[in-house]
């Protein structure tokens, strides 16, 4: 009897040596006993075209891409006869590649759902019914995906803050009348209203410098997000637990993200485990 077959998968961006995508998807692969791999490729912008033109003839199911591709690919596969999601539609970016048949791909955006599974992992299901104000720092292509994943979840109003707001401003084409972009010395009054708090910046970054932001004003229910995993807490995050506020750190975005896209490739639905989440820990702590 021959032995199934392996299949191939990948992340791909420019850099990629940082990525922990490989340790997460190997760590499902192994705990599931499947046959399989996913591997880093570093994709230099101008090779971009080629190698999602080609990565299918090389034996790839599909892959995830990141930093600084997603939009890139999104344009890419808005042509050709290719399929994209609704979620990747409204972002326009693209973070989970899938090859169908006749040479044609089809393209996801998974962040914001990871992003909302992470804080219902980290503080139980129901926070957006009390939520009210959410305040989400930055523009840039997370806060687009998180920004829209609060809508779905039905928060009433969303503060986009952003060092200059009229580069925030097309964020407010998801929904005008609940979203609202000020500039980020302008966070007072926002503050003393928000049950959610999101850092979607580097800011706080290993290498980077500290997010500056007071929290007092912020309300003892009030949740504190951080999408930066490295370090695991951050100096806001360090802050929120100073006063006793509910946190979230960046590392569930990362394991729930990658969730459809192992399904789609292997044929399984991976669970986030504390063990998952304890070898990543561990792996970023060790500074590998």
């Amino acid at each position: 009897m021959s032995e199934p077959s392996a299949t191939k998968a990948f992340v791909i961006g420019h850099p990629i040596a940082h990525s922990r995508s490989p340790l997460i998807h190997g760590y499902w692969l192994a705990e599931l006993g499947l046959p399989g791999s996913y591997e880093r490729i570093d994709v230099a912008p101008e090779m971009l075209a080629e190698f999602i033109a080609g990565f299918a003839s090389r034996g790839f199911v599909g892959g995830n891409v990141t930093v600084p591709h997603k939009e890139a690919v999104f344009a890419l596969l808005s042509t050709g006869g290719h399929e994209l999601s609704d979620e990747a539609r409204r972002l326009g970016a693209v973070n989970t590649l899938v090859a169908l048949p006749e040479g044609r791909l089809r393209g996801h955006n998974t962040d914001g759902a990871g992003f909302v599974a992470s804080v219902d992992e980290a503080v139980g299901s129901g926070w957006e019914n009390e939520a009210g104000t959410a305040i989400v720092l930055g523009a840039g292509g997370a806060a687009r995906a998180i920004v829209g994943a609060l809508l779905d979840r039905g928060l009433r109003r969303i503060v986009v803050a952003n060092r200059t707001p009229a580069k925030a401003e097309g964020l407010r084409r998801f929904a005008p009348e609940r979203i609202e972009v000020v500039a980020s010395a302008d966070l007072a009054a926002p503050m003393r209203e928000a049950g959610l708090l999101v850092n979607t910046t580097t800011l706080g970054m290993k290498g980077q410098p500290a997010l500056d932001l007071d929290l007092a004003d912020l309300p003892e229910r009030a949740i504190v997000a951080d999408i930066v995993y490295v370090p695991a807490e951050t100096p806001l995050l360090a802050a929120a637990r100073a006063r006793g506020l509910r946190r979230v750190g960046g590392l569930g975005m990362l394991l729930h993200q990658a969730v459809p896209g192992f399904e789609a490739w292997f044929g399984h639905r991976p669970a986030v485990t504390p063990a998952l989440r304890a070898a990543i820990e561990a792996d970023i702590g060790a500074g590998a």
